[in-house]
């Protein structure tokens, strides 16, 4: 049994830190790395080289506008993991509720 009291056991959680910095650029295109941090409870410098890490592997795109960068997630960019390779990064974003799922072409709407 961990014991949560005393904090002898590590924290852990099932999403990585890139996971979490993907979802941030989802739901707030313009959202600033100091925030990020924030939000993930990383350093802004660690946020900036997970930004870094999603742009130079073509999972997100950085457009500058005015002063602020913003950010587009490609939600049809495969997953990275051996694992995960068959699934998407939008159906994981879909999945923790960060994006509306795609409507499928061809459905009618009722």
């Amino acid at each position: 049994m961990a014991d949560t009291d005393t904090g002898t056991r590590s924290r852990w959680t099932f999403l990585t830190n890139h996971a979490h910095v993907l979802m941030c650029l989802a739901e707030e295109a313009d959202v600033r790395g100091r925030d990020i941090a924030e939000r993930v409870g990383i350093t802004e410098r660690a946020a900036q080289a997970i930004v870094a890490d999603l742009v130079a592997d073509g999972y997100v795109t950085r457009s500058r506008e005015g002063r602020r960068n913003r950010y587009q997630v490609h939600p049809d960019a495969p997953l990275r993991h051996p694992l995960d390779h068959d699934h998407t990064v939008g159906e994981l974003l879909v999945t923790l509720g960060r994006l509306e799922p795609a409507r499928r072409a061809g459905r009618k709407r009722r």
